[in-house]
Order: C-alpha cells, then sequence, then structure tokens
C-alpha cells in the first residue's frame, strides 16, 4: 500500500480530471476516499477532525478477526500517470469544451455533442462519445414508458452503439484514444453483449488510469464467477484492493471481503465507504446487530445521507424496530424523497405496519426512479406473496434472477410462491438455488426443509439434513433444534430426538424462553429417562413439569410414581404431597 500523502496527492488530481469529463460519480467515490484518509494531526486542528473521530469506533469495535492481506513482497505499485492526459492541456479547456460541458450540465447530451464534432482532441472526443452514449439511454428509457410502461418489459435498445463501437474500436487500433475512451468502450462493449472483450478493454483502461471508479465497477459486473475474477491480468495498484474487496462481496466470498476491508483501512481510516460495505458484508453474515451500529454511526456523521439507507431498513424491518423504522422513513422523506432508496425504505415502513398495497406503491415508484433497482423488485415480490398475489410475486421475482441470478432472495422468494401455491417439486428446485448462493442462512435451510416434510415429497432424511445445516448456521428463530427433534421422534429414533430435545432445552433456558416447546422437550425426556433407567434425570424434568399447570402436570405425577415403584421394588405410597 502506498503512503497516506501518496494516495491523497493521487485523489487529488483524479478527482479533478474525472470532473473534468464528466464522470461525477467517480468523481464522488474519489472525493469521498480522500475525506476518508486520516489528517496529519500535526497540520489539522480538531475541528478538521471532528467528523473522522465517531466513524472510527466502529473500526475499532467490530474488528475482524481475519487474517488482513498484504500484498507480497516486492510488488511494486504504480505511480501516478502523468498529469497530461491527452493532447489537450488539462490546464486550460478550450471555449468550445467548456460550453459543451455546461450543456452536458444542463442533460442536452445531444447539444452537447453538436458542439463537440469538429473537436479532435482526445478529451473532447471522449465527452462528445459519452454524451450520445447518455443520449442513447435517455431515448431508449422513453422509449420503454412510451411503449409498455415504466415497469414493463421492453425490446428497446440504445440505437447510438452501433456507432460509438464503430468509431471506438478505430480509435482502439489507431491507438489514438486514452483510458477514458477505453472505458467508454469498453461500456458499450458489454451493453452489446460482448462480455470477453469488454474486460478486456476495461482492464487496458484499468491498467493506464487506474482512479476511475465507474470502470471498475462495470469490470466487477462483469466478473459473475472467481474464474472470471481470478482470469484478469491486473496492474498492483491500491485501487485494485477496493475493487477486489467490493468482487469478493458480490462472489460470497464475506471473509476473503472483510479482510480487504480491514486492510484499506489502513489508510483510509475514516472512509464512510468503507464503513457501509462491511456494514453490507456483515449483513449478508446475518450480524444485524454490528450492522445496526455502523448505519446509526454513519447517520451520526452523514445525517443526509440516502445510499446505502435502504440496507439499513430491510435489518430495521427484520428486527420490527417500528419507531427507528419510521424515524429513518422520515428523515430520507425530507431529505431526497424521489431517491430509489428512499422509496423503498418508505416501502418497507409501510410493509412493516401491514399496508401491503401502499408499499407495493412505493416500491413501484421506485422502479420508475430506476429500472434496474433490483431489490425494489424483490421487496415487492414479498409484498405480493403477503397478499396472496403469487402470480404477481413471481413475475417480480423473475425480473431479478433474469438481471442478477445470484440474487438469492428472490430465488428464496420464488420457492415461497411456489410453495403457496402447491408445487413443491418447483419450490424446491429455487430453494436449492437460494441456499447454494447464501449457504450461511438458517431461514432458507430451514424452507428447504419444510418443503421436503410436505406430503408429496416426504423425504424426511433430506429434510433432518437441511434442519442440521441451520442449527449450525445461527438459527436465530430457533426452529431447527426442536424439528429435529420432533423428526427423530417420529422416525423412532429415541436416542436422538433426547440429544436434539436436550440442546433445544439448554437453548430455551439460556434465552429464557417459556412456551410449548418447552413443555414438549421436558416431557420427553422425562420419559426417555425413565426408559433408560436414568431415574434422577427424569425426576429432574418431571419436578419442572409440576409448576404447569395443564396436563403435563398430571403426566409428571404419574411418571413420577412409576419412578418411585421402579427404584423401590415395591408400590409406592400416594404422592398427594406434591403441589396440585
Amino acid at each position: 500500500m502506498e503512503t497516506k500523502e501518496t494516495c491523497r496527492n493521487e485523489l487529488r488530481i483524479a478527482i479533478r480530471h474525472l470532473s473534468d469529463r464528466c464522470l461525477y460519480s467517480a468523481s464522488k467515490w474519489a472525493a469521498e476516499q480522500l475525506v476518508g484518509i486520516e489528517k496529519d494531526p500535526t497540520k489539522n486542528t480538531p475541528s478538521h477532525t471532528r467528523f473522522q473521530r465517531g466513524s472510527s469506533s466502529i473500526r475499532r469495535r467490530f474488528r475482524t478477526n481475519e487474517v488482513v492481506s498484504t500484498p507480497s513482497a516486492g510488488v511494486s505499485y504504480v505511480s501516478t500517470p502523468s498529469v497530461t492526459l491527452d493532447e489537450d492541456s488539462d490546464a486550460v479547456d478550450s471555449d468550445v469544451y467548456l460550453l459543451a460541458k455546461s450543456y452536458f450540465d444542463c442533460r442536452e447530451y445531444r447539444r452537447a455533442a453538436h458542439v463537440l464534432r469538429d473537436e479532435t482532441g482526445r478529451k473532447a472526443v471522449f465527452l462528445r462519445c459519452y454524451t450520445l452514449y447518455l443520449a442513447g439511454e435517455k431515448r431508449k428509457e422513453e422509449e420503454m414508458i412510451e411503449l409498455e410502461g415504466p415497469l414493463g418489459k421492453s425490446e428497446a435498445v440504445n440505437r447510438e452503439l452501433v456507432s460509438l463501437e464503430r468509431e471506438l474500436s478505430t480509435l482502439r487500433k489507431s491507438r489514438t484514444i486514452d483510458s477514458f475512451g477505453l472505458y467508454l468502450y469498453g461500456l458499450v462493449l458489454k451493453q452489446k453483449g460482448n462480455e470477453n472483450l469488454a474486460r478486456a478493454v476495461l482492464v487496458e483502461s484499468l491498467d493506464s488510469y487506474p482512479w476511475n471508479w465507474n470502470a471498475w465497477s462495470e469490470l466487477q459486473s462483469l466478473c459473475t464467477t472467481v474464474e472470471a475474477l481470478n482470469s484478469l491480468n491486473l496492474n498492483n495498484h491500491w485501487m485494485k484492493d477496493f475493487f477486489l474487496a467490493s468482487a469478493y462481496h458480490e462472489l460470497r466470498m464475506h471473509k476473503e471481503s472483510l479482510a480487504k476491508y480491514e486492510y484499506l483501512q489502513g489508510i483510509f481510516s475514516f472512509s464512510n465507504y468503507i464503513q457501509a460495505q462491511i456494514a453490507k458484508v456483515q449483513y449478508n453474515l446475518r450480524e444485524f446487530e454490528q450492522v445496526e451500529v455502523i448505519f446509526e454511526e454513519l447517520l451520526r456523521n452523514d445525517p443526509y445521507r440516502v445510499e446505502d439507507m435502504d440496507m439499513y431498513s430491510n435489518v430495521l424491518y427484520s428486527k420490527e424496530c417500528f419507531s427507528a423504522l419510521s424515524y429513518l422513513a422520515h428523515r430520507v422523506f425530507l431529505t431526497d424523497k424521489y431517491r430509489p432508496e428512499s422509496c423503498c425504505i418508505i416501502g418497507n415502513y409501510y410493509s412493516l405496519k401491514g399496508q401491503h398495497e401502499k408499499s407495493v406503491m412505493y416500491f413501484r415508484r421506485a422502479l420508475k426512479l430506476d429500472k434496474n433497482y433490483l431489490s425494489a423488485w424483490t421487496l415487492m415480490g414479498h409484498e405480493y406473496v403477503e397478499m396472496k398475489n403469487t402470480s404477481a410475486a413471481v413475475d417480480a421475482y423473475r425480473r431479478v434472477v433474469d438481471t442478477n441470478p445470484c440474487d438469492y432472495r428472490a430465488w428464496y422468494g420464488l420457492g415461497q410462491a411456489y410453495e403457496m401455491m402447491g408445487m413443491p417439486f418447483y419450490a424446491l428446485h429455487y430453494f436449492k438455488k437460494s441456499v447454494f448462493l447464501q449457504p450461511s442462512d438458517s431461514r432458507l435451510w430451514i424452507a428447504m426443509a419444510q418443503c421436503y416434510e410436505k406430503e408429496e415429497l416426504h423425504m424426511l432424511e433430506e429434510a433432518i439434513k437441511c434442519y442440521r445445516r441451520a442449527a449450525g448456521c445461527n438459527d436465530t428463530e430457533a426452529i431447527a433444534l426442536h424439528k429435529l427433534a420432533k423428526l427423530h421422534s417420529e422416525l423412532g429414533r429415541s436416542e436422538g430426538a433426547a440429544f436434539y430435545y436436550k440442546k433445544d432445552l439448554e437453548r430455551m433456558e439460556a434465552e429464557e424462553r417459556e412456551g410449548p416447546n418447552m413443555v414438549e422437550a421436558l416431557m420427553f425426556l422425562a420419559t426417555y429417562c425413565k426408559n433408560q433407567k436414568r431415574y434422577e434425570e427424569a425426576e429432574v424434568y418431571c419436578t419442572r413439569l409440576l409448576d404447569y399447570t395443564g396436563p403435563e402436570k398430571e403426566t409428571a405425577k404419574s411418571l413420577l410414581r412409576g419412578i418411585r415403584v421402579e427404584k423401590s421394588g415395591f408400590p409406592s405410597m400416594d404422592i398427594e404431597h406434591f403441589p396440585s
């Protein structure tokens, strides 16, 4: 890893390069990382560092125990390229370029491209091609709305892709294209479905200019397998570590992702982006307590933050924190109510209130704002399941898996929907896909086990295997152990049933839970221990059952009489002295 001062200087130059080329999201990302670098206390007053101090407490509190990965010895990181990236002067832009950039900022894309039609500098050529690409995207979205509605399927395409591919390909062959032009070429190739060449072109772009986070994001979307990721031949640079951390997360390599982010925190100690990414990884590991603390700290540091807050709302929803979710929904509504994330948070709020129709309305609004916002499709599918509208739920989930086959929640939703329709074989197929993608989620294993238990399948041995996996995956709902005990009991495996009833009883005691499951466990264990002539244990379980008022109390009395008889060898006295 480079020094803090080197990273700081590189990012400062990159922010200007990216902003000049209207790559504003990449510029914003770079600026956030710049501020995330720990300041030198000798050069900054406490007022300059107050923003960062809070976020560091998260890192100290929830530091991962994994071994942090470091670059191998002798690896040399590439240095900052020359400031003059192209034939144009970066110090002084032409008047025509400044006019085109102004049109771009006003979203007048074709007007900007027309202004630059005679410009030949690489910077001007990139902006002209980029504005044409965005003009084509804008028209494609308009056609989708006009032809099929904002949420409908459409065959609309970006009509600028063919001419852009031809021009950018020619520039690449003549070696008159810069790294930004290569990035745009890779984006065009990706949209046209030429993924192999797109990967190669994006790698070429990043090797010459590694600070364009947009290019890293596009490259990551093309690495859907570990093999594809490992096949990349990228130069070593500290930006590559950000890319790998994000790619590991998308490939469900959660421990490796956490290790990378911990490593990056060595320099970017106060990066809100890194904290949010760590929260996302821990969300997939279902470590909701840590996730909640991180997001609370993020909101304290950045109270008008909207991005990633939809995941925070998912955590609050799963924990049924109604007041906190209500506050978050109100907060993002006042900040920016027409952001997809805001609509998603408000949708979760209404879902928790049980107002599913209103929830669906907000999820649909999120999709009008961003048709690629897959989380809204998934959550809308959940709402349709609650409303028993299975056909609409299936359609919503299929929209997700058609775009992102790695979304385990959508596969799980499809399984639920088909189970509701009485089609357990189909449901099982989708549950298998979900647990393959997210094997650490106990809910998925339990859903698959319950599917195996269905009368049409009745594959109890497979159900037991699934419940065992669920029990080993932090089964917070405490379902797996009880089901394992019952299934072993049904199959006549008393020893196995006793083992799981005892484990379930110990867990209920530790969590101070009461209820019918505890009574059932005590009854089974009392009978089992009596039959095994483990009278002392049986008496302990029976005595606990005497504290209940139902029929289990009389059963316990009867068992105690039997135990006394068997222990003494002759009929015992009446045991009316036990509390009634």
